[in-house]
């Protein structure tokens, strides 16, 4: 029997992370890591296991070292900190494995520092290891080659997290994505064909995130819709789910921007209560797009990028966006034509990063070949990439002067209250639908989402450091509920001004170097 401790590193701040405004809202992490409790859930008995997330407790090495085995994972935004983990347990002693996203595609940051590395889906290597591991005759490297039979995993261990700390809860409905854009690790992980949970296997992860006290959750696929006509069961189940609880859970996820062509997809999704998208639309220059392969957002007869996005929004969905500057196409031009579409889109929430080749990508292996990687450990210029048709400061400079302009606050907001205010969003409309003939219970979620919304921003306040900010959250809130004094969509607002406030810091420590291509 071995006591194992999973153990997910600490964030470097970044877009998703929220950590600038995280204690602002009485939090401490966005959301926990949902591989580990899957893979405490395929731990077999005798063996005792938790789960530690440094984002949320700060981890004993001394103690962490003691235990049989310590397992990390961690994104391409956690490498430092993992490596510096391993060295630190591998002082003390300590037996370690690795995986996740960034091992899988970079193993070689572990060599040495790690017993074990783990390549690629771990469901099936995960157990072997443990019972090699127990027999005394474990391998240093196991690469899953099949890919994970989604329809056969257990429900995530859930119990072994603390979820009050979070913001949100996560979950993963389906793997794989049809396409193959030429900067993306998501296919070499998961592979172009999507694969697919059954939705009893949802619902049960629904009700355990829920009895939980989760309240929203993301939906943690890369691309939700890669497979249109199998996930049309799995909505429709969440959405029969959530109306017999009276809609308990908002859901937020990603998918590819060719949902804006399946009118019955995207109403589906609302009747689960999904309320906003994660879109990768990456450049509004088509020779951007046609160099990426990023061709489903190529289709003259679908429409334009704005237009598919503003179908989307039609649809009663929020769009947020990836957005990427440094392709081969790209001039220094581009910075302002990625602000001008996000205004015209209305896209609030903008993820603008460098473009990053990742190991074992096409981007990665065609750069290579080409001479054009920086090599660097940590990049000078905050990408590994040589841009072709500027200079590598003017890319930085740019990139810097976008972040500053989407998030300048009269510009953030206003793109806030184009959609919400000025195009009135039905956000929620399934819910709305719901609470037409359940007017008790729409009473009562507009009462917790009122009180919410009058504590969150009581406290978000009170504890901004800068007067001008908040003299501009006040007038913002004032004005939402003024035009649409709906208790939904105060506690929205709250939410974007608490988000704003950490794009706002996080580009202030851009600009003062600090910071590395965080978005």
């Amino acid at each position: 029997m071995a006591d194992i401790v999973l153990v997910n590193p600490r964030f470097e701040p970044s877009f998703w992370g929220m950590e600038h405004v995280l204690p602002l809202l009485g939090k401490r992490a966005s959301m926990p890591v949902a591989a580990l409790p899957l893979l405490a859930a395929l731990t077999p008995a005798p063996h005792r296991v938790r789960i530690l997330d440094e984002n949320v407790t700060p981890l004993d090495l001394d103690a962490l070292a003691r235990a049989d085995i310590v397992g990390l994972t961690g994104m391409v935004v956690q490498r430092e900190r993992m490596r510096e983990l391993l060295a630190a347990l591998k002082a003390r002693g300590a037996f370690t494995v690795v995986g996740g996203p960034w091992a899988s595609v970079h193993e070689e940051d572990f060599q040495g520092l790690a017993d074990v590395v783990f390549v690629g889906e771990a469901e099936g290597t995960w157990p072997r290891f443990l019972a090699e591991w127990a027999e005394g005759r474990h391998s240093a490297r196991y690469q899953q080659l099949e890919r994970t039979d989604l329809t056969r995993l257990p429900t995530p261990r859930y119990d072994l997290l603390d979820l009050r700390p979070y913001l949100f809860g996560s979950l993963q409905f389906t793997r794989g994505c049809p396409f193959q854009c030429e900067f993306c690790d998501i296919i070499v992980t998961f592979g172009r064909k999507p694969r697919l949970k059954l939705p009893g296997q949802v619902v049960a992860e629904l009700e355990a995130l829920r009895a939980r006290g989760v309240r929203h959750v993301f939906v943690v696929d890369d691309n939700l819709v890669g497979n249109k006509r199998a996930v049309r069961p799995l909505l429709d189940a969440v959405a029969a789910w959530q109306r017999e609880r009276g809609y308990p859970l908002v859901l937020f996820t990603e998918a590819s921007l060719d949902l804006a062509e399946d009118a019955d997809l995207m109403a589906r999704m609302v009747e689960a209560n999904v309320v906003s998208v994660f879109v990768g639309v990456e450049s509004p220059d088509e020779a951007a797009l046609l160099e990426a392969k990023k061709l489903q957002n190529v289709r003259p007869r679908a429409g334009t990028l704005l237009s598919r996005v503003r179908a989307i929004q039609d649809a009663g969905l929020e769009v947020w966006a990836g957005m990427i500057v440094g392709f081969d196409a790209d001039t220094p031009e581009v910075f302002a034509r990625q602000v001008a579409f996000a205004r015209e889109a209305r896209i609030a929430h903008v993820m603008a990063g460098m473009l990053s080749a990742i190991p074992k990508t096409p981007l990665h292996a065609r750069l290579a070949r080409e001479g054009r990687l920086d090599l660097a450990e940590r990049p000078a210029y905050g990408t590994n990439v040589i841009p072709l048709r500027m200079s590598r400061e003017a890319l930085r400079d740019g990139y810097i002067g976008l972040m500053e302009a989407l998030y300048q606050p009269e510009a953030y907001f206003e793109r806030v209250e184009a959609l919400f205010l000025e195009g009135r969003l039905d956000y929620g409309r399934g819910r709305a639908r719901y609470w037409q003939t359940h007017p008790w219970r729409r009473r009562a979620s507009q009462a917790r989402d009122l009180a919410t919304a009058l504590v969150l921003a009581a406290r978000l306040l009170a504890r901004l450091p800068d007067p001008a900010l908040r003299r501009e959250y006040t007038r913002r809130l004032s004005r939402a509920w003024a035009q649409r004094p709906e208790p939904e969509l105060l506690l929205l607002f709250v939410v974007k001004c608490a988000c704003h406030f950490h794009y706002h810091q996080l580009v202030r420590r851009l600009r003062a170097g600090e910071l590395r291509n965080s978005f």
